[in-house]
């Protein structure tokens, strides 16, 4: 990140008046022509255990709207079971899984390539099942624990010997944590030469059908090394994002793997709950490498998943406003590569998505989505935060400003502590207000004079000669303007 200077200025909010040094404007009064919005986009969104159908008719609109990348749900076959973790654990790697067919995950490659979004799939190559009994695959492929016929035998896994059960039980142990069954989840041997082939095998059929990289699901539980000799041989260009979750007291942190590629960075989503939680968004907190977390570059970051949501580690679409408010700061923010995350309604850790009456999964729709966060969904409703007005106007807010820096960050205090903002540039301005009641105050900006609308309220806000403006922020909301969306 960024070092953030505070720009001197002066601040007026409900009537109070903040004096500075007299001239210190001087000098910053912006042009009258707002600037080009750059038109660049690189967030990512995880539509959780949607369909291959449903995606490739929720591409159109995500490409419209500046998605860059869709991270899709495991693809290969999978145990027979309702739970959602199902598809984490695999069978086989063929294309076929309660999701969708081979062919229809091909065609939805396709389908998104043409409105210019890729597809990252999320790679399961930590493990197999973890039932410990025998069974048929979803596709019909025969496997015992430790036995998977014409793929891997007992000699291809960790024989584990660093816990006395087997499992993993202390995380504080790194040997452990990569040697040993993740809830009984029988572990690949990754540091094989075989393991390793079988794997490349898998991820180079899925590059095949036309996908533009790969999650590594569960990176903390393989060496870095193992990683880095499975995707040895990718194509120069293709995505590989890991899944190292970052925890204080643990040996294995994500800086281990970032020769591999990103990471997503847990912190981040833990330290946006905990800014909203108290009320006040703060535009100086300290990402990066300083703040003890990946750089920039090399870190996805993300407000809720799949896992977090149900654990309540972060915000999730259950906080409503609030967790729009976290959205709105990770898409203004310029820490990170940021995905969104869509997926069901739920009640209960294990609950599975909408099925029909084969077991498949049924397709997801956000026809008749809101376009603003709920009070409450019922179980099983598909949320879809992608068709939030906010979001997409976060969206375009974040196509517009580009890599343009922070600046003219500021925090409120006494009754008005609540309000806080942060600029990027001449681009666009955010305006947070953490607290529930609504407050006006008045911002100063490097933004150039003109009319701009609001992404949110779709209202004019007019910014004058010398970038500033005065509005009323919605409780737990935010003003947002950018040059994309001012009078020309």
């Amino acid at each position: 990140m960024q070092a953030l200077a505070p720009r001197a200025g002066r601040i007026v909010a409900a009537g109070i008046a903040a004096t500075v040094t007299a001239g210190l404007l001087a000098g910053c009064t912006p042009a009258t022509t707002a600037p080009e919005p750059a038109g660049s986009r690189d967030a990512g969104i995880l539509l959780f255990q949607w369909t291959w159908n449903a995606i490739a008719d929720e591409c159109e609109f995500l490409g419209d709207s500046g998605i860059d990348w869709v991270l899709t749900s495991p693809p290969q076959e999978h145990v027979v079971r309702d739970e959602w973790w199902v598809h984490y654990q695999p069978v086989s790697y063929q294309i076929e899984s309660r999701l969708g067919t081979r062919d229809e995950f091909a065609a939805m490659v396709s389908t998104c390539a043409e409105h210019d979004v890729d597809i990252v799939a999320d790679a399961v190559v930590n493990h197999m099942t973890g039932l410990g009994t025998p069974g048929v695959g979803w596709a019909g492929s025969e496997f015992e624990h430790f036995r998977y016929p014409g793929i891997w035998e007992p000699d291809d896994f960790h024989q584990c010997t660093e816990s006395p059960t087997g499992e993993i039980i202390d995380y504080r142990d790194a040997d452990e944590v990569r040697n040993c069954r993740l809830v009984n989840l029988a572990d690949l041997a990754t540091g094989t030469e075989r393991v390793r082939e079988g794997l490349r095998s898998y991820l180079a059929d899925l590059l095949s059908l036309g996908v533009s990289g790969f999650r590594i699901d569960a990176a903390k539980h393989m060496p870095p090394e193992d990683i880095a000799a499975i995707i040895r041989d990718l194509p120069e260009g293709v995505r590989v994002y890991q899944e190292v979750i970052r925890a204080s007291s643990e040996p294995i942190q994500p800086e281990e793997y970032l020769d591999n590629g990103p990471s997503w960075e847990f912190l981040y989503a833990r330290t946006v709950k905990s800014m909203v939680d108290s009320g006040s968004l703060n535009p100086r907190v300290v990402f990066g490498p300083e703040g003890g977390s990946v750089p920039s570059e090399l870190a996805i970051s993300f407000v809720d998943n799949h896992d977090t949501e149900r654990n309540g580690e972060t915000l999730s679409y259950k906080d409503g406003d609030a967790y729009l408010l976290g959205l709105a700061f990770m898409l203004a923010h310029p820490y990170g590569t940021p995905q969104l995350s869509s997926g069901y309604a739920f009640e209960g850790r294990d609950a599975a998505p909408p099925l029909q009456g084969d077991g498949r999964v049924a397709d997801a729709s956000c026809a008749d989505a809101a376009d603003a966060p709920q009070p409450r969904y019922e179980p099983g409703e598909w949320v879809c935060p992608q068709r939030w007005t906010g979001v997409t106007g976060m969206l375009a807010f974040r196509s517009a400003v580009g890599d343009a820096p922070l600046t003219d960050d500021v925090r409120f205090d006494g009754e008005l502590r609540a309000l806080s903002g942060f600029g990027r540039g001449e681009y666009g301005y955010i305006a947070f207000n953490g607290g529930p009641l609504d407050l006006t105050a008045t911002f100063e900006t490097s933004l150039r004079a003109g009319t701009y609308t609001d992404v949110v309220s779709g209202e004019a806000v007019e910014v004058d000669e010398s970038g500033a403006f005065t509005a009323a922020v919605p409780g737990r909301g935010f003003v947002a303007l950018h040059v994309g969306a001012v009078e020309r």
